[in-house]
């Protein structure tokens, strides 16, 4: 009779994936909720004061807080989607909403930058007559309460992507508060009113460093990159340097969502050995070296000896 190599599709999928949901979340969105009431409440103010008084900074960074508002209210839902479990056709769930929510948080920095850049440059030229006093008071009320907000939201998972987008937008209104009041001081103390157009250009380069870093990895997460720091090279030599592993090939190493990484690939081992044992070792060892709790591998045993076929006769061929 004719001899062939046994084969075995083996499937480990690891109950934890590096992303914690359930308490964490709730802890979370406890966190994004408060510092929405701080930003959304203190936005109205800043949006009646900066029309009062001409001034583009505080506009600025009222348009800024706008956007954090909705940051924040968007990684909210995200977070909800997140968290419902995988059904029908969505086998992973909805954890890439939380992706989507930091890619256009991402997208409104960066667009918000611009427009502020284009405004400032033209104050530049053309700078209005904008009283110090109301801008540095405003100022740093905002600097009180984007303190307030940053403080809360640093406390919370920041490796999750959509928490992360909803921090920055803070972290960089808080640091746009700071150049405004730097700006108020400087009006105060020598009339120099471009100082509220070049306060407004520093906002902008602030935007566009937090935008370029959200959309950089959330791109990277959304067109399958390998999870940032972990390299796929490295994997794969230590995948076949385990006891019995003759080859690895098809290694597909990738992040569903914020600390979520993902692996699967087809392993030959030894002809004479327990592809189930050896499967088990893999999967132990990707947790252990690696944090990559969700695996799927494809074990087969590595053909050595010479293929026989069965002739009609009986006869070997």
């Amino acid at each position: 009779m004719g001899e062939r190599a046994h084969e075995h599709d083996g499937h480990d999928h690891g109950g934890g994936h590096g992303h914690s949901h359930g308490v964490s979340a709730d802890a979370d969105r406890g966190k994004l909720r408060i510092a929405l009431v701080l930003i959304a409440g203190f936005m109205v103010v800043e949006v009646a004061v900066g029309i009062a008084i001409s001034s583009l900074a505080l506009l600025s960074d009222a348009a800024h807080m706008l956007s954090d508002a909705g940051a924040l209210a968007l990684a909210l839902v995200a977070l909800r989607l997140a968290s419902r479990p995988a059904e029908g056709n969505f086998t992973f769930g909805l954890k890439r909403a939380e992706i989507l929510s930091a890619q256009f948080n991402g997208a409104t920095l960066a667009v918000l930058g611009a427009v502020i850049f284009v405004e400032g440059v033209r104050r530049l030229f053309t700078p209005p007559d904008v009283p110090g006093v109301p801008l540095l008071v405003v100022a740093l009320v905002g600097v009180a309460v984007n303190l307030a907000a940053t403080w809360t939201l640093s406390r919370a998972n920041r490796s999750s992507l959509n928490v992360e987008g909803a921090f920055q937008h803070i972290l960089t209104d808080l640091a746009a508060f700071v150049a405004t009041a730097i700006a108020g001081i400087v009006i105060l103390l020598t009339g120099f009113t471009r100082a509220d157009g070049v306060a407004a250009l520093v906002i902008a380069l602030i935007m566009f460093r937090a935008a370029y870093g959200l959309l950089r990895d959330s791109g990277r997460i959304l067109l399958e990159g390998a999870p940032q720091g972990i390299d796929p090279e490295e994997v794969g030599r230590a995948m076949v340097a385990q006891p019995g592993v003759v080859q690895v090939h098809d290694l597909h190493l990738w992040e569903v969502s914020s600390g979520f990484p993902a692996l699967a690939a087809h392993v030959l081992v030894g002809e004479d050995d327990d592809c189930h044992a050896r499967r088990r070792e893999i999967a132990a060892m990707l947790h252990d070296r690696f944090g990559i709790d969700h695996v799927t591998l494809q074990t087969d045993h590595a053909q050595t000896r010479p293929l026989q076929v069965a002739s009609p006769s009986g006869m070997s061929a």
